[in-house]
């Protein structure tokens, strides 16, 4: 008989192993647990998914939530969708895939639950609304159990904008269990100003309210460390005709390291510089605005400025960060209508990855360092009524406004009250 060339390929290959003799004897997991970077449904890097707001028996270590808000910035919108964007982007990381080669373990497998929380459903018709939905979600969630027993802390949250205002409500619900926190704001803008520093004549509540100016609001809730807070790669403009934005921003509690500090220091010495004003036995807050890093790696952002980090640089400064108390986090900024190929959101989901790293290799929040944060803090921190109480002159600084300025400060000053 002869065979033709088909045939004798056919057997060939089944000489070499090549046949489809698959085993359908292994569990369901084993056959169909797996998925492919490209199966399944978008939950960050294929962890396991719950909509945590509706189960609050639900415990869990370390939580990523969404926030898709975008109507408080001043220029380009679209960050709504940034969760949305970070999750496709992270795909390629897996819980069998995660170990991370600069940290040394797989924050996916290890000793803390590591889930996909969902999004808190924020209306993007009120802002006003907006901030109280934000808030209560973040309250409840913080007002639940880690599942390990190691901890009595409630889980950390790292959180996918979004816009940068989303910090506002973040911060209010740490400060219920934490008290002030020090803040690491890797951005290229202050996000300091006053609400009326936005050139307007038209205000109210709500405008108040906005990306650049939650940090603001922050220090005179008393949301913030009083000294331990630092902006690390700044690079815009700023106001008029000298350093007020600066000086303002010292009156908020901020150090500052520009970027192009990272020329003559290098990525030690910025992340150095960071933990010259941090220490490590206090809560930290790493909050990144996805525009500290260049518009070349980062291009999908509302606000970009020119000059900024490199996605490498940015990963090595936040893995010098590792031995930090980092009690949340947010990635911010994302606006994947401007991106090109998904790198801003592939940029976002490694800072996301890598701070979840840091989470579970420094292990559970000692409840210790809490109590002894609340217990310096309570004879320091201003308390807003203080603040609203107090003389113009000295709310306000030494820079001279006229009497039209003051009495625009005046009415930021009363409405936090109705912000609460």
């Amino acid at each position: 008989m002869k065979l033709n060339a088909v045939t004798l390929a056919i057997l060939g290959g089944c000489e070499l192993g090549l046949c489809h003799n698959v085993q359908e004897t292994g569990s369901l997991e084993d056959m169909w647990g797996q998925d492919w970077p490209f199966t399944g449904i978008q939950t960050f890097a294929h962890l396991p998914h719950e909509r945590c707001l509706l189960n609050t028996d639900l415990e869990f270590d370390v939580g990523i939530i969404g926030v898709p808000f975008d109507t408080a910035v001043s220029f380009r919108p679209g960050a709504r969708f940034g969760p949305e964007g970070i999750r496709r982007a992270s795909q390629r990381q897996t819980s069998m895939r995660g170990f991370n080669f600069r940290a040394g373990i797989n924050p996916y497998q290890n000793w803390a639950k590591v889930m996909d929380c969902g999004d808190i459903p924020v209306t993007p018709m009120d802002n006003h609304l907006a901030l109280k939905m934000m808030g209560a979600a973040y309250d409840n969630l913080l007002g639940r159990n880690s599942s390990t027993e190691k901890s009595t802390l409630p889980p950390r949250l790292v959180s996918l904008g979004g816009d940068h205002s989303i910090l506002l409500p973040i911060l209010r619900s740490l400060h219920k269990v934490y008290g002030p926190v020090s803040v690491i704001h890797f951005d290229s803008h202050l996000d300091t100003w006053a609400p009326t520093k936005y050139p307007s004549y038209w205000h109210s509540e709500e405008s108040e309210f906005t990306h650049g100016s939650m940090l603001w609001l922050a220090k005179q809730e008393g949301l913030l460390s009083e000294s331990h807070n630092v902006h690390a790669g700044l690079r815009t403009r700023l106001s008029g005709t000298d350093w007020e934005d600066y000086d303002e921003d010292d009156e908020v509690g901020f150090h500052r390291i520009q970027c192009d500090e990272i020329l003559d220091i290098g990525v030690d010495g910025m992340a150095q510089k960071i933990l010259s004003f941090v220490p490590k036995d206090v809560p930290v807050y790493i909050s990144v605005d996805i525009d500290v890093l260049d518009p070349s790696a980062a291009p999908g952002t509302g606000t970009m400025e020119v000059g900024g980090l490199l996605t490498r640089e940015l990963i090595s400064i936040l893995r010098k960060l590792e031995d930090l108390n980092i009690v949340g986090a947010d990635i911010v900024e994302v606006s994947p209508a401007y991106d090109h190929g998904d790198i801003t959101s592939l940029a976002a989901a490694q800072v996301a990855y890598e701070i979840i790293t840091s989470m579970v290799k420094k292990g559970p929040i000692e409840s210790s360092i809490v109590e002894r944060n609340k217990n310096q803090s309570s004879s320091e921190a201003p308390l807003l009524q203080d603040h609203i109480e107090r003389p113009r002159k000295v709310l306000l600084g030494p820079h001279g406004q006229s009497l039209e300025a003051l009495e625009r400060e005046q009415v930021v000053f009363d409405s936090q009250i109705s912000l609460l």
